[in-house]
């Protein structure tokens, strides 16, 4: 029977020969993961389940990075209740503070995740991983709790909508124009309970850092998973980083597609995702004149050394606009260090950048970037739903990190040809 790559994985995963879109299995996951502000719930309900410890030491992991250094009493103490449980439990694999970063960066850099992979997190952004042909899907707490009590979860086989995309890409456009494209036609819930497969000729050459943008905001269409097959890219990348064997597998030719898709890219803009919603697409000669408050670089979006290195090959001998905040976050101490060592920070401070600790701040409204009522903002983060940075009357823009760098330049939205 012809399968997708994702029937394939978690095919394996259940024990069986093949499995169709619609079946219900029971599946084992490889690994579980939790942050800050979802673990504390999950602790709780993981006590509740009587539970005397978590299925393997090794393959639960915990992150604190939303609230990080933390911003509060409430924000200490959820930090907390995490950091005694991986003490209690002797989980050999928990982050903070200087070891951690945002955690959907900083798994697969440290090389928790390969190729084949069921991988579960209580954050909706856990679908980041398939970038490296991992099947990786967001949960509620509870339903991680019974992740880390037993090693498995009950999944329903999602149907896969595959995206194939056809062409070159323009300067100054990458992984999340096509992203954003892609949701501009799909629409927030266009893709839900899917997997989205993005494919064709134009993925085959792009980065591994743009893939993971674009795997990270699969859910953004509604997506249960986002996936691309592992290349040679892919394996290139986890040489000398996977902690494991690869298990690669490809979709089959005559593998059932729920709907096929194909986007052109010859011609594609730097698109920009305007308020309320991701799927709000513009191209960016299309945005008008924007006046903005704020540009925000990072989150487990846009905040890899590459996204980086786009921004400060924009900002180089240039300053932010008068009155315009600049606020840039690097994903991980690793990647933070590099930008160092390559000099971008410099770049990066001589513009007027505010550069906060690696974690993912202003993204979900968290702090170190928090907008005011009225306030505008263009972020490289994947939403800007009402509110989604600050207050409900404030107003976010989205768009890659070249684009982000001259619209700091600019003090409006615009891209570096205006510059």
């Amino acid at each position: 029977m012809a399968m997708t790559i994702t029937e394939k994985i978690l095919a394996l995963h259940a024990g069986l020969e093949n499995v169709s879109p619609g079946d219900m299995i029971q599946s084992k996951v490889d690994l579980a993961f939790a942050h800050d502000v979802t673990g504390p719930i999950a602790v709780k309900m993981f006590r509740e389940t009587g539970a005397n410890g978590v299925f393997d030491r090794e393959k639960v992991v915990l992150v604190a990075d939303h609230f990080v250094p933390a911003k509060d009493i409430a924000s200490a103490g959820q930090a907390k209740v995490i950091r005694e449980f991986a003490r209690e439990q002797g989980l050999e694999n928990f982050f903070e503070s200087g070891d951690a970063g945002i955690g959907h960066v900083l798994l697969p850099e440290k090389g928790f995740i390969v190729p084949g992979q069921v991988v579960i997190g209580a954050d909706s952004h856990t679908c980041t991983y398939g970038a490296l042909g991992a099947f990786s899907t967001g949960v509620g707490s509870t339903d991680l709790a019974a992740v880390m009590a037993t090693g498995e979860t009950w999944l329903k086989v999602p149907p896969t909508i595959r995206v194939n995309y056809k062409g070159g890409l323009r300067p100054w456009v990458g992984g999340k124009d096509l992203v954003l494209k892609t949701i501009g036609i799909l629409g927030v819930d266009g893709a839900t309970y899917s997997a989205l497969e993005y494919a064709g000729d134009t993925i085959k050459s792009l980065p591994m850092y743009q893939r993971f943008t674009m795997a990270n905001m699969a859910v953004e269409a509604g997506a249960k998973s986002g996936i691309i097959e592992p290349d040679e890219i892919t394996l290139a990348w986890l040489r000398g980083r996977a902690r494991q064997e690869s298990r690669v597998f490809k979709s089959d030719l005559d593998a059932r597609y729920e709907r096929i898709l194909t986007i052109e890219t010859d011609e594609l803009e730097p698109q920009v995702a305007f308020p309320p919603s991701p799927a709000n697409v513009r191209p960016l000669s299309d945005a008008g004149h924007i006046n903005l408050d704020q540009v925000f670089i990072g989150s487990c979006t846009n905040g890899q050394i590459e996204d980086l290195r786009d921004a400060a090959s924009i900002l180089k001998g240039r300053k932010a606009a008068k009155g315009l905040r600049l606020v840039v976050i690097p994903s991980t101490p690793a990647i933070y260090r590099k930008a160092i060592e390559e000099g971008i920070v410099d770049i990066l401070l001589d513009a007027g950048a505010v550069i906060g600790p690696p974690c993912c701040g202003p993204c979900l409204g968290g702090h170190m970037g928090i907008l005011a009522e009225g306030e505008r903002a263009l972020s490289t983060t994947n939403r800007n739903f009402i509110g989604r940075m600050g207050h409900p009357k404030s107003e976010v823009y989205l768009a890659n990190p070249f684009v982000a760098a001259a619209s700091a330049v600019l003090g409006r939205i615009g891209g570096p040809d205006d510059l």
